[in-house]
């Protein structure tokens, strides 16, 4: 037994995501937790009132004492969209899908007036670093796991960022998730899944995993540490959407600063090429990964290193994708695009309140990251010209697929990175949306469009008919 399952056992973590454990049950905030049905058992059975469309849509939100956060403009959005539907089963999926991450993932939030009056036994070492976990804290899981990730809670807020202006209870949940993560990545910038807040009373839980990784990690900060860079392009992406929307620059903590500065120093040593550029000499990385699994795309190759990437290309590494399965070449394209977009952003927030030398910081590496794929992520191909390529290494090679997930190529646009009408985005979108440009792009009787590893493309292929 590893030391790490050791720790893992000794804390109790008896969760696996084959085998939920009573700790893993969502529960929500309140005095009424011990009454609510857990919800990932309750989604699973049709609620009435059906709609009154042809599919007869259950209604699955839980009661009002059972959500997990409250918000009169969320609830104030729901019924001004789905009065002016025409569509009744539409509507429906509006009701059920929009609040969604408010009713069933705010796992813990506190405005931060008060001490709480706990503290996790043994937690991670930030918890005593002045000033952290002060202020609002906000908690939000993925869905039926105890965990939060950052890509995924940055994405499952952004509904509400409109709202925050106008509803002080979405501002206070929003800069709690933004300081919340801010911790997370001053604790472990390397990692993309937490374990919750130590201030909190939430069990921990376990992914059921053996990994080697380096730089090691606290068992009870951290769910899984797989380094992903959109994880920490998503943090910042939380902060600046923020800001658009409110104006306010509440969540400039000190707190928040160290984290950038932690963020910038993973820039650089992710940028480190695999061989020294003078004496080509090995450099071993600072991230490693290594999992027990017979699934190649949960860990990475020659020992957790993973496949050498060029020096001088301006490039940052990501080990993993959003989807969390390895790169094969490090250098993913979609990852380094949303950075540059989301550096760029802050350092228009951090010239904007004197912080010019930070900014100045921020901008550099934007500017850097955007060269670096202009330079080395641009492709030439024989069908469709020149084109973004999805992963790259330096040395010439490229992957090209996209994969239904967020950043990806075919979301270049969305994130900010370029315009629709960039002729290379054009000539990319052409690829991707066609068989013979996409390996990921899958097209049957009922649908077509782009799927991915997750998608269990053998399946989908194979099917004989629309169910």
């Amino acid at each position: 037994m590893s030391l790490r399952l050791l720790a893992s056992s000794l804390l109790g973590l008896s969760a696996t995501l084959a085998s939920a454990s009573p700790d893993d049950e969502q529960r929500p905030l309140g005095d009424y937790h011990r009454i609510c049905p857990d919800y990932t058992r309750y989604a699973a059975y049709p609620h009435r009132p059906f709609s009154t469309g042809p599919r007869e849509l259950p209604y699955q939100r839980p009661t009002t004492k059972c959500r997990t956060f409250q918000s009169d403009a969320i609830e104030k959005v729901i019924e001004d969209v789905t009065s002016r539907m025409k569509d009744p089963d539409l509507a429906r999926l509006f009701e059920n899908a929009f609040p969604s991450t408010t009713d069933t993932t705010v796992k813990f939030h506190t405005k931060g007036k008060e001490d709480t009056g706990f503290f996790r036994m043994g937690s991670f070492g930030g918890f005593h670093d002045e000033g952290a976990w002060q202020g609002p804290q906000s908690f939000i899981i993925t869905g039926d796991i105890i965990a939060e990730w950052l890509r995924d809670s940055t994405n499952q807020l952004r509904p509400y960022q409109p709202l925050a202006k106008k509803d002080p209870a979405i501002h206070t949940l929003l800069l709690g998730a933004i300081n919340t993560q801010a911790e997370y990545v001053i604790e472990s910038p390397y990692c993309n899944a937490f374990q919750p807040p130590p201030i909190s009373d939430l069990p921990l839980s376990s992914n059921g995993q053996e990994d080697n990784v380096h730089p090691a990690y606290e068992p009870q900060a951290v769910f899984e540490c797989k380094y992903e860079l959109d994880s920490l392009a998503h943090f910042l992406a939380l902060g600046n959407d923020f800001h658009d929307h409110t104006g306010s620059t509440d969540f400039l903590t000190k707190r928040w600063y160290r984290a950038v500065e932690t963020l910038l120093n993973v820039l650089t040593e992710q940028s480190k090429s695999t061989f020294d550029s003078k004496t080509g000499e090995f450099q071993r990385n600072e991230y490693t990964f290594s999992r027990r699994t017979d699934i190649g795309t949960e860990t990475l190759n020659l020992k957790g290193v993973g496949n050498p990437l060029n020096w001088g290309t301006g490039l940052v590494r990501s080990a993993f994708r959003p989807s969390d399965d390895a790169t094969i070449l490090g250098f993913f394209i979609p990852a380094n695009a949303q950075m540059s977009v989301e550096l760029k952003r802050a350092s228009k927030i951090l010239t904007m309140v004197g912080k010019t030398t930070l900014a100045q910081k921020l901008e550099t590496w934007s500017t850097k990251l955007r060269e670096g794929i202009m330079e080395h992520g641009v492709v030439k191909h024989k069908k469709y010209g020149d084109v973004f390529a999805y992963e790259v290494d330096g040395y010439g090679s490229s992957i090209l697929m996209d994969d239904a997930n967020y950043p990806s190529l075919l979301a270049l646009p969305l994130m900010g990175f370029c315009e629709v009408n960039d002729p290379i985005y054009q000539n990319t979108r052409k690829m991707l949306l066609e068989k013979s440009g996409n390996p990921y792009y899958l097209e049957g009787n009922a649908f077509k469009g782009i799927g991915g590893k997750m998608s269990n493309t053998y399946t989908i292929i194979a099917a004989t008919d629309s169910s």
